[in-house]
């Protein structure tokens, strides 16, 4: 894959031209505007949660975000972290799970847990931006495990797994962002060409992306967590 180009997001922005680089694929404004039609009829449990996932996926694939990260990998992973820490929570909100479901929630951590680290290893995260059908593969898998993980944690049952899950899945994303901030070298070469513009060098761009990774990514696995452990102790106080 050439320097500095995505696939689907294009050429790499410059400080100049961020502003211009907005993405108006008609398959995927087609797509958002279908799931806003069935938010909007009353379709979702949460029409709220659905509408703000909505606009994080606008943000994330349509405004000049999705080209600033073809530039630098800290913004791809600021796109990740919104994915699965804020639109599949959201989303999972709006489509919950009504009881617990048959895979337990283990399962589902791990598959998670797999899925982040894959994607983040060098040889395929370059090779889920050198082709559209290989970044929506990327896309959509991270999407979707960390959908259904969201949903096992949010459905009503005891607060125990759910809270094991959120600790588990937030150990792991510290230990990949602490991978990616202390690596000795730029791992991710399909950026290296690419930070100088935005005044980076591409290895301080990395420790950038491992810090968000490791530090505000887990600040939502944290809040829920809190909401959930006050929730059951609330709960399991004697009436007056």
């Amino acid at each position: 894959m050439p320097d500095s180009m995505i696939a689907y997001c294009g050429p790499a922005a410059l400080p100049d031209d961020l502003w211009t680089r907005w993405n108006l694929d008609p398959l995927l404004i087609a797509m958002l505007v279908a799931l806003a039609i069935v938010v909007g009829r009353g379709r979702s449990s949460d029409v709220r949660a659905g509408f703000g996932a909505i606009g994080l996926m606008l943000l994330i694939f349509v405004s000049p975000l999705c080209a600033m990260s073809s530039a630098l990998f800290s913004v791809r992973i600021l796109h990740h972290v919104l994915l699965i820490a804020a639109v599949a929570p959201l989303l999972a909100l709006a489509f919950p799970q009504r009881r617990a479901g048959s895979l337990p929630i283990v399962v589902l951590v791990a598959a998670h847990a797999v899925t982040l680290w894959l994607w983040h290893t060098p040889g395929l995260y370059t090779w889920g931006l050198a082709s559209v059908p290989a970044y929506w593969l990327m896309q959509i898998t991270l999407l979707g495990s960390a959908w259904l993980l969201w949903r096992a944690i949010l459905v009503p049952s005891p607060s125990g797994p759910a809270l094991i899950a959120l600790l588990g899945t937030i150990g792991q994303m510290g230990l990949l962002g602490a991978l990616i901030v202390f690596a000795p070298r730029p791992l991710y070469l399909v950026h290296l060409a690419s930070t100088a513009s935005w005044g980076l060098a591409p290895l301080a761009d990395q420790q950038l992306a491992g810090l968000l990774m490791w530090v505000p990514a887990m600040l939502p696995y944290l809040g829920v967590g809190v909401w959930i452990a006050w929730s059951s102790l609330r709960s399991s106080e004697p009436a007056l």
